[in-house]
Formats: C-alpha cells, sequence, structure tokens
C-alpha cells in the first residue's frame, strides 16, 4: 500500500512479470530519488532487492523498546526451533544445534518473539484432544468455574503467567490439560496472524533519534512494525481442527491406497467435501 492505496498485490503466477515492473516502477522514487540513478534491465531487480533489505531489515530489529501494542512475550519452549524437514535444521543439527538462540533470529527482534509463541503447541491436535475432553468434562460438572479458568479470558497477567508451565509430563489434572489448551490456542493465534510494515522516507536530518531508522544504498526510512489479527483462536475450535486433522488424514490413506489399488479410485466422488491434491516435492 502507498498513501493507503494498494500498489501491489499477488496475481496470477503469468503476470508476475509485469506485476515485480510495475512494483518497481512505484517504489523507484523513494529507493532511488534521483532519476538515471539506476535503470536498464536490473532495475526492477535491484529495487526490489532493496526492498527486501528494509524488510528484512525491520522484522530483525529490537522490539524491547516498544511501549503500546508490545507483544507478550512468552517462555521458550522445549520443543523444535524449525521446520524438521529443512536444510536449515540439518545444518544446526549437524553442528550440535538445537536450541531457539541457535533458530540465527535476533532475540529482541518480532519474528523471535513470534517464534517464542508458534512453540508453545509442544502437542499436536490428536495429542491435545484428550486433555480439551478433560477439561470438558470438568466444565460439564462445574460450569461456574468456567470464568474462573479464563475458558473467555480476561487475557490478563493472571492468563499470561499459566503459560509458563512448560512441562510435558501429565499429571491427571484439569490444570495441566487446561494450560496444554491454552498454549495450544496461543501458538496456533501466532501461526495465523499478519505483520504489517510501516516505511516513511526521510532525510538525514529529519530523521528523530527516537525512532528506528534502516538504511538502503541510496535513501533512509524510518518505519514501525506491527502485529495483526491477535485474537485468540477461540476454545470451542479445537473439536473442529481435530475433526479436519482426521479428514486430512483419512483422505491421505485413500490416496496412498488408491494408487495401489485402482478400484479404490471410486471412493473419490465429486460431491466429496473434502478433496486434497497431491504433488510431488
Amino acid at each position: 500500500l502507498q498513501n493507503g492505496e494498494l500498489i501491489y498485490g499477488c496475481r496470477d503466477d503469468q503476470d508476475s512479470v509485469s506485476d515485480w515492473n510495475e512494483l518497481a516502477r512505484q517504489l523507484k522514487p523513494f529507493f532511488f530519488p534521483s532519476n538515471g540513478l539506476v535503470s536498464g534491465p536490473h532495475c526492477t531487480r535491484t529495487i526490489v532487492k532493496e526492498l527486501i533489505h528494509v524488510i528484512t531489515m525491520a522484522l530483525l530489529s529490537s522490539t524491547d523498546a516498544c511501549r503500546a501494542g508490545d507483544m507478550k512475550t512468552v517462555p521458550i519452549s522445549q520443543g523444535r526451533s524449525y521446520c524438521e524437514a529443512s536444510a536449515f535444521n540439518k545444518e544446526l543439527v549437524r553442528n550440535g544445534k538445537h536450541k531457539l538462540e541457535s533458530s540465527g533470529l535476533p532475540r529482541g527482534c518480532l519474528l523471535y518473539k513470534t517464534l517464542q509463541a508458534q512453540m508453545l503447541d509442544m502437542l499436536d491436535i490428536e495429542g491435545l484432544y484428550p486433555l480439551y475432553s478433560r477439561v470438558e468434562q470438568y466444565l460439564e460438572e462445574f460450569p461456574e468455574e468456567r470464568s474462573t479458568l479464563q475458558i473467555d479470558g480476561p487475557y490478563n497477567e493472571a492468563f499470561y503467567e499459566k503459560l509458563l508451565d512448560l512441562s510435558t509430563e501429565d499429571d491427571g489434572t484439569v490444570a495441566f490439560a487446561l494450560t496444554k489448551v491454552q498454549q495450544y490456542r496461543i501458538a496456533m493465534t501466532a501461526k495465523d496472524c499478519s505483520i504489517m510494515i510501516a516505511l516513511s522516507p526521510c532525510l538525514q536530518d529529519e530523521c528523530s533519534e527516537q525512532r528506528p531508522v534502516v538504511l538502503t544504498s541510496k535513501s533512509r526510512f524510518t518505519f514501525s512494525v506491527s502485529v495483526l489479527d491477535l485474537d485468540l483462536k477461540p476454545y470451542e475450535s479445537i473439536p473442529h481442527q481435530y475433526k479436519l486433522d482426521g479428514k486430512v488424514v483419512n483422505y491421505y490413506l485413500k490416496n496412498v491406497q488408491a494408487k495401489d489399488d485402482p478400484v479404490m479410485s471410486n471412493l473419490f466422488t465429486e460431491n466429496e467435501d473434502c478433496t486434497l491434491v497431491f504433488h510431488k516435492v
């Protein structure tokens, strides 16, 4: 967005070249204020490279000095800090590094803190659902406890204090089950949030020392980074996620069996309410 107007958005792959060229045309006055500094076939690539640099530096900048709208800091999970299938993970294992501190992200940046929250789902939905059922059974017997357990909020300091328990050993209590359910909700929220970066070009004598600045080859920008869509995932959505996970697994198994048994292909009808398309990776 530029001055509140959309100047670039994802379209069909066949239009990607024209999209990039149009984006570069819109951004060139901001990254290269003087005409003639960059031109020719590499103009688009150069400007997009500058844009990526600015976005990266903004995301890796420290948020510790932020005031209003600070993202709640949550404890570091004992789980994985990277995708098990990634080449980056293999490199870390080769070097004997497994902790979040070895993820390559600065501790104070927004991406690091977002990753902390995303890692709170130490149980997948299949492992979590029995704990959810334990909480539900307790609420059926004691419905008046719903507000005390802060199922629907308020999401204040007392609520976040309960996230400090990173134990994985189930002691059979409702408290343990509730903690894991709430941690799962936090993790799912962090995985589905949006990040907005606002940039404003400024001259050297105009930039305030109190505002963060990122430099490019020919210009400088003040910036702010905000996290959107942080409404906590509904407690009631867990059964839906559990059923959806079951559908995904069932259709995957059907797809695998269909490769070995042509008769199984008849199970896939046009009116199925869930269809998965698998591609080789």
